[in-house]
């Protein structure tokens, strides 16, 4: 027996680090080859982390990888599993010393967020700034930006209504910079 095997049969998160741009391919072809081999018991889940956010000037949905160039790969490491992915078109190999794989502690898979998560906002506009009001009664409305929310999620902004200076909260996604 090699001494990449894990006597317990424990499926642990090990890191496969692959050329820059392979992650999605390298992801495909594993899942692949663990349905055509009936792998499903010892390489349960493959991951590439991504963060959700939606760009606030065009409303859509962006993933951005979290780290390029690695996968995660739940499995438990034999001989065979360590040859499977290590032998995928666009693997370097596994992240640890030398030829051996290391398994991320619990700590290290919480920490990297593998779990799915909410997509956060990200605002490209601060408190002064001209904003413009991009959906419900008060599309195309334009107001200065008096307040952001901690959590990003909501916004005051102050837009003149018949001649006078009135505070509207909304959700953050509802607005962006006004063209100047």
């Amino acid at each position: 027996m090699s001494d990449l095997y894990d006597a317990t049969g424990e499926k642990r998160w090990y890191v496969a680090h692959t050329y820059s741009g392979y992650e999605n391919k390298v992801k495909t072809n594993l899942e692949k080859i663990v349905e055509n081999r009936g792998l499903h018991d010892v390489i349960v889940d493959i991951r590439i982390p991504v963060e959700t956010y939606i760009d606030n000037e065009t409303g859509k949905e962006v993933e951005e990888k979290i780290y390029p160039s690695y996968v995660l790969v739940k499995m438990v490491m034999t001989d065979e599993t360590w040859h499977v992915v290590r032998n995928i078109s666009g693997v370097t190999g596994f992240v640890g010393p030398g030829s051996k794989p290391t398994a991320l502690s619990d700590a290290e898979v919480a920490a990297m967020g593998i779990e799915v998560s909410e997509p956060k906002v990200v605002v490209n506009y601060q408190v002064g700034d001209t904003v413009e009001i991009t959906n419900g009664a008060l599309k195309g409305t334009r107001g200065v930006l008096k307040e952001i929310s901690e959590d990003l999620e909501k916004v005051t902004v102050i837009a003149n209504m018949f001649g006078r200076d009135t505070p509207f909260e909304l959700d953050s996604k509802s607005i962006r910079l006004a063209n100047k």
